[in-house]
């Protein structure tokens, strides 16, 4: 017998809380890469419809609500616990409590297996409220009767995650940085990649009782080596300076102010670290003697690999990206990328539509204010850059690797899309994308300026140019649609 995908109606249903997490996102999809039998609880189902495979079951459920819990754990053997409160403005221990212990009544009552929860690594004494919580949800998980696996973790470098992105942040931002005592504390980093192969292993493991496993990666450093690696890896200078009298309080409110961190966030994440976090015991060694974490060098050097591959694989009208016209002054970030997108309509077809967009550059010009981009390239000359003397090896098509004034053809689909990458000089990397799709009657025409500055020189390039890109950029999207609606008339009337 199967279920509607195909798959052994016997198989464990696993259920994912937190799925619209750092963790649970990347956890949803290794599971069902890995062919499990997936549901996924959320508060808001309609809120990650759209980011998950179609074969992962959406049910609604909300661990402060005891009620919308049996449902969602209805027939599952294993739940992952991936819950936590830290950025909630009010007493966000006793939500992380309330909220496990009724996961864990509920997972009983249901007959759940086994519950694997991923916790903060720390030491049971003088721990800072924020690992104290964490402590506590485990033990809770743990008492209630379900076999549990504790996993315990401190620093997760990732793309997009909170230790990642506070650490790229400062590091980014901040050529001199005056530093607290917590940045010598010795911490034990663990790659994205090897804490969702924990997870993942977890649920195999056979246990006749509930554990908890430390996890790290395989260096113990403090947290300026951490910030000291990430600079070298992304060739920035940066000076470090001890000041012993920064309090956590002033901590957490530095980081409010320099890193995309809350300050409420900021003041529990430094309360964290002023306690060493390195993995004492031998038993995840034990359990999972397959798995062998990665370094700190190799996790950073991942996560900045993996930015590029998930921008090269992303098209801008993916629900994971589509920031639609940008709002906000300065535009909107995609980790260390500043974007800024918009979009319009026109009445004409997509191949249309993107005619003049793939006849950019060269004799046709830019579209709008075609005596800046030649000012522009004059300086780039006189920088030591392309300029803008290459033009383009053909007027009407474009191929990959193409030339196209100091742009060069990164990618290009017929009638799709082009992202072109300069090669002027910049304090950083670039990218323009254009994007066209049909919707219903009309077709949208996207324009994306991606830019990842290089340090603090590269952010303040950004946003000085910020409202000449936004001219530029805003003429130029107008004066293609207008090229593409003559065209589609013009081809009208020769029909």
């Amino acid at each position: 017998m199967t279920d509607m995908d195909g798959r052994p109606s016997s198989q464990p249903l696993v259920l994912v809380t937190g799925a619209t997490g750092y963790i649970g996102g990347r956890l949803l999809r290794a599971l069902h890469e890995r062919g499990r039998r997936v549901r996924c609880m959320a508060r808001r189902p309609d809120d990650v419809r759209a980011r998950i495979p179609d074969e992962i079951e959406i049910v609604r459920g909300d661990v402060l609500d005891s009620a919308s819990l049996t449902a969602a754990l209805d027939g599952v053997h294993t739940a992952y616990y991936l819950i936590h409160a830290m950025a909630t403005p009010r007493d966000f221990a006793s939500e992380e409590c309330a909220g496990a212990r009724h996961f864990a009544r509920a997972a009983r009552d249901a007959g759940v297996q086994r519950i694997i929860y991923l916790g903060g690594l720390g030491t049971d004494e003088g721990l800072s409220p924020h690992l104290a919580s964490r402590h506590e949800v485990g033990r809770i998980l743990r008492e209630t009767g379900v076999i549990t696996i504790e996993l315990r973790a401190a620093v997760i470098l990732g793309s997009g995650s909170l230790s990642f992105e506070l650490v790229r942040a400062l590091v980014e931002r901040l050529p001199v940085m005056l530093t607290p005592r917590w940045v010598s504390q010795r911490t034990q980093p663990i790659a994205i990649e090897d804490v969702i192969n924990y997870l993942v292993a977890a649920a195999d493991v056979s246990l006749s009782e509930s554990v908890v496993a430390e996890i790290g990666g395989r260096d113990r450093v403090s947290y300026l080596d951490v910030m000291r690696e990430y600079a070298a890896q992304r060739n920035l200078r940066r000076v470090f300076i001890r000041v012993p009298l920064l309090t956590p309080w002033l901590s957490g409110r530095w980081l409010g102010l320099v890193t995309p961190v809350y300050a409420r966030v900021g003041r529990k994440l430094i309360d964290s670290v002023r306690h060493e976090t390195v993995v004492t015991s031998p038993t995840a060694a034990a359990l999972f003697p397959n798995i062998r974490p990665r370094g700190v060098h190799e996790a950073i050097a991942q996560a900045l690999s993996n930015e590029d591959r998930e921008f090269a694989e992303t098209r801008w009208s993916d629900a994971r990206s589509s920031l639609g016209n940008s709002s906000a002054w300065g535009g909107s970030t995609l980790g260390s990328r500043r974007v800024d997108s918009r979009v319009t309509s026109v009445s004409a077809s997509t191949v249309a539509a993107f005619r003049p967009i793939e006849r950019i550059g060269g004799t046709v010009g830019w579209y709008y204010g075609n005596w800046l981009w030649r000012l522009r390239g004059f300086l780039d000359l006189l920088a030591g850059g392309a300029g803008m003397r290459r033009g383009r090896r053909d007027p009407s098509t474009l191929h990959q690797g193409d030339a196209v004034d100091f742009w060069r053809v990164d990618a290009i689909e017929p009638a799709r899309l082009l992202r072109l990458t300069p090669e002027m000089k910049l304090p950083g990397r670039a990218w323009l994308q254009f994007e066209v799709s049909n919707e219903g009657t009309q077709t949208e025409i996207r324009q994306t300026a991606v830019f990842e500055p290089h340090g603090l020189f590269g952010l303040l390039y950004w946003y000085a140019l910020y409202p000449i890109h936004g001219l530029i950029f805003s003429g130029m999207l107008n004066g293609i649609a207008r090229t593409a609606e003559r065209g589609q008339a013009a081809l009208f009337r020769s029909s």
